[in-house]
């Protein structure tokens, strides 16, 4: 497996994990719980622009990792 392909699906995880937690948040009627999840989102939505960022670095270095 390369760079390229894990990075791609780390990505796709906390994009995954993100989604999950909106629409928990989403659900919920509890205000905590909202907070919670929406505080969790924002964290992985911020973990995964690095990622993202990071990813084009390795493409513009490495472009063999280039996803298709």
């Amino acid at each position: 497996m390369t760079v390229g392909t894990q990075m791609q699906q780390a990505i796709a995880g906390i994009q995954s994990a993100a989604a999950t937690m909106k629409t928990f948040a989403l659900q919920t009627e509890d205000k905590q719980a909202k907070q919670d999840f929406q505080n969790i989102a924002k964290t992985l939505d911020d973990a995964l622009n690095t990622l993202q960022g990071r990813q084009q670095y390795i493409e513009q270095q490495e472009p063999q990792y280039k996803q298709q």
